[in-house]
């Protein structure tokens, strides 16, 4: 997800590795804070894969700064990563939200709702955060209220992005059939 951050926010806009680090932070909030020790070597491999570059500007003291830009390749791996994000991304929250963050950065709304579909599907399976012998356990009659609160908030949440999702979609596929 750090990659597509990357290539997210640098599609944006060319940054310095500082700038870019602080959105990527801004991002992913507390959940999962990006260290120096991870972020530049990200950049180093999206480099060398000529995904992005990286250009010298004078620095305010001695050192110079670092511009890091996308390239036409960086740019159409960004498309790809969005067009086609693995299950993992769909199916996970933290992950669906960086992709969801870069949607909007896919030119062609029908690819735009295809993804958007695939999170659809996905929270239309049912399923439940707990079970025992005899199944799944309503929020309602959960004996724990901590447990109990995990089935609301996720129920509560779910219900939201549902009908995000359906609103989206009936947009894009206009959209889509207008273009």
């Amino acid at each position: 997800m750090l990659e597509l951050a990357i290539l997210g926010f640098l599609h944006e806009e060319p940054l310095h590795g500082y700038d870019l680090r602080r959105r990527i932070a801004a991002l992913s909030g507390h959940v999962k804070p990006v260290a120096e020790s991870t972020l530049y070597p990200a950049i180093k491999r999206l480099e060398q894969a000529g995904l992005l570059s990286r250009t010298p500007q004078p620095g305010a003291a001695a050192a110079p700064r670092h511009v890091l830009s996308l390239t036409d390749e960086g740019r159409a791996d960004l498309f790809r990563r969005l067009a086609e994000p693995p299950e993992q991304d769909i199916t996970n929250e933290n992950r669906w939200f960086t992709v969801l963050a870069f949607l909007r950065h896919l030119p062609d709304p029908a690819a735009q709702a295809t993804v958007l579909r695939r999170r659809l599907a996905f929270l239309e399976t049912p399923s439940s955060f707990f079970h025992d012998a005899s199944g799944p356990q309503r929020a309602e009659d959960m004996p724990d209220p901590f447990r109990r609160g995990v089935l609301l908030i996720a129920r509560a949440t779910t219900k939201a992005e549902l009908a995000w999702l359906r609103e989206t979609l009936t947009t894009l596929d206009a959209a889509a059939s207008a273009g």
